[in-house]
């Protein structure tokens, strides 16, 4: 029994790294996969109530099809009114921030006793010119890889919603073995996935909103883009709050003067992300976001190292999905024990009252 348990253990340490390296290295795949999986799950209790109304199958897919690409309409066209935004400047943006920055390196050299050649202009020096041009060829290559992976997406949740790929009938066949432990996961996977997405992306939306009218009242350039940034980047746990506030506060450096409007307007962006994230979002979230923050960022880097941004934004449906899988099995309770966020110390108190409470009563009899 102990070389069995050996030999296991070892095959376990050989297949997780195996797992991880097909996961790398079919990105291609199962990242769109797995988005498709997340995107069914939003759709299917719409499918189910269609079923109910005994509407055709082909006339349901065709509805959540035309929703989807009305989202994607939705969306260039909030892209095209940034573009128009940013091309409305004609250049004013690039010229205040190419001064500033000037005015900036001068400063750090002079502290720091650099010497330049004299007549070398300050950008080309540094070759700050040359890294943006480099890094054109990089953005179009992001593009169309992001074209091709929406479309791959679109063509997965048509064969979920179509039940081309039944993924209850792939946890029974795979991890439960058993139909009613497969349809009770299953569902509560459902629920609490459906419950994170929706409530994120409201939390997003107006995280989004926030950012736009800080822009509109402290005049700073391009708030539909910023707006749109801050709703996007929030869909990454933890780190899209610090990089929304980050960015913005040092493109408003080149928009405002260094005084008190600077630092007031950077206290709003902070504050607007405290009590979206910090105080809505967790209200909202209820028990369906227990999950601690070391295993968060855990799982942040993994699925960042695994899939880039995708993984990023999807690292936490994917942790509660492992976390709900986990519970199921006795074996595996403790590792999802690990991973949920602790009881409050408030509950421990109430237990403890409740057994002195039943102890004196029994002392009384």
């Amino acid at each position: 029994m102990n070389s069995i348990r050996t030999t296991n253990i070892l095959l376990l340490i050989i297949t997780i790294p195996l797992v991880f390296y097909i996961l790398k290295t079919l990105d291609f795949i199962f990242v769109p996969l797995t988005m498709a999986m997340f995107i069914a799950l939003l759709f299917l209790p719409l499918m189910r109530w269609m079923t109910k109304k005994r509407i055709p199958k082909p006339i349901s897919i065709l509805v959540i099809i035309l929703i989807l690409v009305g989202g994607l309409k939705l969306g260039a066209e909030i892209i095209q009114l940034t573009s128009r935004e940013i091309i409305s400047e004609n250049g004013l943006f690039m010229s205040r921030a190419e001064e500033k920055l000037v005015r900036m390196i001068v400063v750090v050299e002079r502290f720091f006793g650099v010497e330049r050649i004299p007549g070398t202009n300050v950008l080309s020096h540094y070759s700050i010119d040359n890294g943006l041009l480099k890094n054109f060829g990089t953005t179009l290559g992001f593009i169309s890889n992001t074209l091709s992976m929406t479309l791959m997406t679109l063509f997965f949740v048509f064969l979920l919603l179509s039940e081309s790929i039944n993924f209850q009938q792939m946890m029974n066949s795979t991890i439960f073995k058993v139909k009613y432990s497969s349809v009770k996961t299953f569902m509560k996977i459902e629920k609490d996935i459906i419950k994170f997405v929706i409530v994120k992306f409201v939390i997003s939306l107006f995280t989004g909103i926030g950012f736009t009218l800080a822009c509109l009242f402290f005049d700073v350039s391009f708030p539909i883009f910023w707006g749109l940034f801050a709703f996007l980047i929030n869909f990454v746990q933890m780190v899209g709050s610090v990089v929304s506030v980050a960015l913005l506060s040092l493109f408003a450096f080149v928009e405002l003067e260094p005084t008190g409007t600077l630092l007031f307007f950077i206290l709003v962006l902070i504050a607007v992300q405290v009590v979206m994230g910090g105080v809505l979002e967790p209200i909202f979230m209820g028990k369906t976001f227990s999950v601690n923050v070391v295993t968060i960022l855990v799982m942040l880097m993994l699925w960042g190292y695994l899939w880039g941004i995708p993984g990023m934004v999807m690292s936490i449906p994917l942790t509660v999905f492992a976390k709900i899988v986990l519970e199921q099995f006795p074996r595996t309770k403790g590792i999802a024990r690990l991973m949920a966020v602790p009881e409050p110390s408030r509950n421990v108190h109430i237990k403890r009252k409740k057994r002195k409470k039943a102890v004196e009563e029994n002392a009384v009899d």
